[in-house]
C-alpha cells in the first residue's frame, strides 16, 4: 500500500523528469543571475557573484531530488520483484500442467526436454548473433 510519503516522492520524481522542470530551473537561474549581477539595479542584489546562496539551494535540491529518486526506484524494484514472483509461479504452473498433459498423452518427457534444449540453444545463438537465429518451424516441434 502506498503511503502519502511514497505518493509525494513519486510525484516529485515524475515532475523532476520533465522538460517543464528544466525550463523552470533555466528561468529561475537566469532571473537569479540577472538580479544578482545588478542588471536591474544594485538594490536588488542579495546574492552577489559567486552566488553562494544559489549554490547552496541547488545543492540541497540535488540532495533531496536524489533521495526522492532512490525512494521511487526502491518502490519500483519492489513492484518488479512481485511481478517476477508472479511470473515464476505462472511458469511453474504451466510446467507442471504441461508435464501432466504430456504424461496423459503418453509422450516421452526426456525426448521433449532434449528438443526444448535444442530450441533454446538455437534461440540464444540467434540473440548472441553467432547464427542468424532461424525461426523454428512449428511442424518441427
Amino acid at each position: 500500500m502506498r503511503g502519502s510519503q511514497d505518493r509525494v516522492a513519486d510525484a516529485i520524481t515524475a515532475f523532476a523528469g520533465t522538460m517543464g522542470f528544466v525550463c523552470i530551473h533555466a528561468v529561475w537561474f537566469t532571473a537569479w543571475i540577472v538580479l544578482n549581477e545588478g542588471l536591474l539595479g544594485k538594490a536588488g542584489v542579495f546574492d552577489p557573484y559567486p552566488f553562494g546562496l544559489l549554490t547552496m539551494i541547488v545543492s540541497l535540491e540535488a540532495i533531496f531530488l536524489s533521495t526522492f529518486v532512490m525512494v521511487s526506484q526502491n518502490r519500483q524494484a519492489a513492484r518488479e520483484n512481485v511481478r517476477a514472483d508472479l511470473d515464476f509461479e505462472t511458469n511453474l504452473r504451466s510446467e507442471v500442467w504441461s508435464v501432466h498433459i504430456g504424461k496423459a498423452l503418453g509422450l516421452d518427457p526426456q525426448r521433449i526436454e532434449q528438443h526444448v534444449q535444442e530450441i533454446i540453444a538455437q534461440s540464444r545463438a540467434g540473440i548472441d548473433g553467432t547464427t542468424r537465429g532461424i525461426p523454428v518451424d512449428p511442424k518441427d516441434l
